[in-house]
């Protein structure tokens, strides 16, 4: 678990080494583990024979964190409060002996493993692409619990610590030593070796800055005036930025309180501090769900739980994509930044060199998170041929039509690259609503071709549905996962039906708050209790978004599915009025619910006089419920008809295709902290007042 050697010149190495794990976690084995090796350091200290230490692993990564599975199973309150300490107990015999300590980060360093390379004198990481720094637990509700909120405050200053602690970012090594993470970087493992041993041959004694006498908090503390107006203005900055919910901005107030509060102690009540909050946050249950769906749903995806089996890893080299537009571009990008080449095809070479133009504009994205320097930047062009052939597809391991949203155009594309594919490629086609069995009726392969819908932007969001038509294969599903994974998306895998799985549920979101105008409430209460309930977009504001066309082809598609069966919606009659007599279909055309000018938008004066607001008298509580219940509900019916086919993927899928409040930890996740009975017994309420859209599906009650 741990390897120790001494060189002749005093210097320690600690390797880490975790048996029987493909990575490093700390947890309680680890620091058990650990207790000799600080005994044997300070007896070798005590004899003068120790001049340094150099911490590092044997593994590809350095430390991913702590053990979450550990952490998240239901504990007592002091129970994690003590777990807390012992960490930083044993943090604290790494920075204290007066030895100079270097974290030698050769691998990826996350959450606690990176609050241990803080507790180190100094730290020097290799610059290589796949490695990663950084505190990224407020992404799961949570905060570092292990002095790591403590020790940055220290190092970098409240504003920079509050912002690098609930941003949950993920630094490269350049962007890490830019941001003050880290104090050097070194090129390969031999180089990082040498300058830890460098440093600490010229660094006799070394003492942190909260132990000695004299230095402050970079910046100021709690005490001073100017520190104070800037906490209260991160503080109403919080309510803003996290919507004023207080589900999703319990972490970020918690750093806040930590770093204030800590600020104006000494170093040790200020952790120890650290260690309530941290406590309480782990307890609660916006964290339980976030870790459920972002951890556990995630992982669950990431190995492949609706991959079909039996078949080989897929690894891609190069994409053919048809269509150079906002999507082509997009998906170009997100291919290129991985390593791999594109052959990007439009009807004439100009158009196609636009969208080359408009690629490199994307890969900004990519410099901008650390994925990418300006070096791979350019790499990345130079692997990107445009072309208005479809001969160029022939050494294509998959080609992705991404045309305009029309039946007969996407036919002729799929038509015209087939016959220059080989036998092994795939054809995708990034389809918003058109059913990928229609478009293959013409193929000479369907069992070949597969829906891939990414969603925009495609440089940030990170979920792509795969549809699964009538014909295609499970070989091909299980390339096209694959793929997915190969650029750095999440699959979700769909059965093909009106919708998919995303705009389908996330149409019940939009449906429900048209209804609510219908219904005599003010849009622009409505537009706020939707981003109250934890959406990111007001249900008005997302359906000009989006098109009110699309919405109605959605509803009307849902009309042609069921038949018979089918409940006409009451936001129907509404989206008619908008299209058919207003004229009013979304943002396009700059007139909606909302009206549009250069830089901004506001609710539409005329919507008083058309949609005259009655209900003065409202329930808040109920009124978001009924957005987020809407969502759910569709989620389950998807479920019961087998549009998706796992709880993880209706989860996942619900957070990062639509907004789903994260805090919840997906539709499903909702009803387990709401309570199934509990739940049901409120649909039944809210279908007794509303209508049969609230009926609850019979796999909700056999399930979970």
């Amino acid at each position: 678990m741990i390897q120790y050697t001494k060189d002749t010149d005093h210097i320690a190495t600690i390797t880490l080494d975790m048996k029987g794990r493909p990575v490093n976690v700390l947890n309680h084995e680890i620091v058990d583990a650990f207790v000799p090796v600080i005994e044997l350091l300070q007896k070798e200290k005590a004899k003068g024979k120790l001049r340094g230490v150099i911490l590092t692993s044997s593994k590809k990564n350095f430390l991913t964190g702590g053990d979450i599975e550990y952490l998240s199973k239901d504990q007592e309150p002091l129970e994690i409060f003590n777990f807390s300490e012992k960490l930083k107990q044993f943090f604290r015999n790494i920075e204290r002996p007066g030895t100079p300590v270097v974290a030698a980060i050769n691998g990826t360093a996350l959450g606690t493993g990176f609050e241990l390379a803080l507790a180190c004198h100094h730290r020097i990481v290799l610059d290589r692409p796949d490695i990663r720094v950084g505190l990224p637990e407020a992404n799961f509700g949570l905060m570092p619990g292990n002095g790591g909120v403590i020790r940055l405050m220290w190092l970098l200053g409240i504003e920079n610590a509050f912002e690098i602690l609930t941003g949950g970012r993920l630094w490269s090594p350049k962007k890490a030593l830019e941001a003050g993470l880290v104090d050097e970087i070194a090129t390969h493992e031999e180089e990082l070796l040498q300058k830890a041993k460098h440093w600490l041959l010229n660094t006799p004694e070394a003492a942190r800055p909260w132990d000695q006498n004299g230095p402050t908090v970079p910046g100021g503390t709690a005490k001073d005036p100017s520190t104070a107006r800037l906490i209260a203005r991160l503080a109403a900055g919080i309510s803003v930025r996290w919507r004023f919910h207080a589900g999703s901005s319990s972490a970020p107030q918690a750093i806040l309180n930590t770093l204030s509060e800590g600020s104006v102690v000494d170093f040790e009540t200020a952790c120890r501090i650290e260690s309530r909050h941290y406590t309480t946050l782990l307890r609660s249950s916006e964290s339980k769900n976030m870790i459920q769906a972002l951890w556990f749903d995630q992982n669950d995806i990431a190995g492949g739980i609706s991959r079909p089996k039996g078949y080989g890893r897929f690894r891609p080299r190069r994409v053919g994509i048809v269509g150079a537009g906002v999507m082509g571009s997009g998906i170009a990008s997100a291919c290129l930044a991985q390593g791999l080449e594109v052959i990007l095809k439009d009807v004439s070479q100009m158009i196609a060199r636009q969208g080359k133009d408009r690629v490199e504009r994307m890969l900004d994205h990519y410099v901008g998170n650390g994925l990418l320097d300006e070096a791979g930047k350019t790499a990345c062009l130079n692997r990107i041929k445009t072309t208005e052939s479809s001969e160029e597809f022939a050494n294509c391991d998959l080609v992705i039509e991404s045309v305009f949203e029309n039946l007969n155009v996407k036919k002729k594309v799929i038509t015209s690259t087939e016959e220059y594919l080989d036998e092994y490629a795939f054809l995708a086609s990034n389809t918003v609503s058109i059913p990928i069995t229609r478009l293959a009726e013409n193929s000479v392969r369907p069992g070949q071709f597969v829906g891939l819908h990414f969603f925009r932007p495609v440089e940030e969001n990170p979920l792509v549905e795969i549809i699964r038509g009538k014909n295609t294969s499970d070989e091909t599903i299980a390339k096209a996962c694959d793929f997915a994974q190969a650029i750095g998306k999440t699959p979700i895998v769909v059965k093909d039906i009106w919708g998919f799985y995303v705009a389908r549920v996330q149409n019940t979101y939009i449906l429900e708050g048209i209804t609510m105008l219908q219904e005599g409430y003010s849009p622009a209460l409505i537009e706020n209790l939707g981003l109250q309930a934890g959406m990111p977009i007001g249900a008005l504001a997302l359906a000009d978004r989006l098109s009110l066309d699309l919405v109605m082809r959605y509803e009307k598609q849902a009309s042609e599915h069921y038949g018979s069966k089918y409940i006409r919606h009451p936001a129907v009659d509404v989206l008619k009025k908008m299209l058919e007599e207003l004229k009013r279909p979304g943002a396009a055309k700059k007139a909606g619910f909302y009206d549009y000018g250069e830089n901004d938008k506001q609710l539409w004066g005329g919507l008083s006089e058309c949609f005259p607001v009655t209900r003065t008298d409202y329930n808040a509580s109920e009124i978001m419920e009924r957005f987020l219940f809407a969502q759910v509900l569709e989620a389950v019916w998807c479920l019961q008809e087998g549009v998706i086919t796992s709880v993880q993927e209706a989860n996942i899928g619900s957070i990062l295709g639509w907004g789903f409040p994260s805090f919840k930890g997906g539709v499903i996740q909702y009803v387990r902290d709401f309570g199934k009975e509990k739940f049901i017994a409120h649909c039944d309420e809210l279908a007794a007042a509303h209508g049969r859209r609230f009926s609850v599906p019979k796999w909700l009650k056999s399930n979970l």
